[in-house]
């Protein structure tokens, strides 16, 4: 795994590549702003990269549009961007156009090396990931009674790892169901949530995570 690390802090550049190499990967680069990341990229052709979401010149949302860059640019690079921000409106911008090799990680997790590369292994593999956490929040924060209240104990976890961009898959594997009753599940799912159903995962995330955001 060659991976390249962008993000203005040395501290978390530094702490990264130490975490990761100890685990195994190989950090070809950093960079301390987009274009340097952007510049890396083109010179050391790595497997994925990790990107902070506000860097400089103007610490607004550099990382989520060097991220959409380098997917038009290097359609085959995983783009992993590290937050800080439990907000969902970050990963919906992030995965909006094009889901598929794109991830969005909260900062809380970089301590964990099996975590972060586990994430960055299926960005490369051309998933499209979401943090846990961000979605355990969306599905259980405050809300109206409504169509979530009609979901079973194990709808809701399918729900979560729906949106957390799991295929069908690993669904099923992390579940302990068969592809036929999970595909029940989800059917049944996306019928009360009054969500189309979509042969493409990535576009079931994003649909999902609109559904989750929208406080229904």
């Amino acid at each position: 795994m060659r991976l390249i690390i962008a993000d203005d802090s040395l501290l978390i550049r530094e702490g990264l590549a130490r975490l990761l190499g100890r685990a195994g990967a190989e950090v070809a680069a950093t960079a301390a702003d987009a274009s340097q990341l952007c510049r890396e990229v083109a010179l050391n052709r790595p497997d994925a990269v990790i990107v902070d979401i506000k860097m400089p010149p103007d610490y607004s949302d550099e990382g989520i549009r060097a991220a959409h860059q380098l997917r038009h640019a290097h359609p085959h690079v995983g783009v992993l961007v590290l937050s800080q921000y439990v907000d969902s409106e970050w990963a919906v911008r992030l995965i909006r156009d094009t889901p598929d090799h794109l991830g969005y990680l909260l900062k809380d997790r970089i301590d964990d090396s099996s975590v972060l590369l586990e994430a960055l292994t299926r960005v490369m593999a051309g998933e499209c990931v979401i943090d846990p956490s961000l979605i355990e929040r969306l599905i259980h924060r405050p809300r109206e009674s409504g169509p979530l209240d009609r979901l079973t104990a194990r709808e809701l976890d399918v729900l979560a790892l729906m949106a957390e961009g799991r295929s069908n898959a690993a669904i099923a594997a992390r579940l302990g169901l068969s592809i036929k009753t999970l595909e029940a599940h989800i059917r049944r799912i996306l019928q009360r949530l009054d969500l189309e159903e979509s042969p493409d995962d990535h576009r079931r995330v994003l649909a999902v995570l609109h559904y989750l955001r929208s406080g229904t």
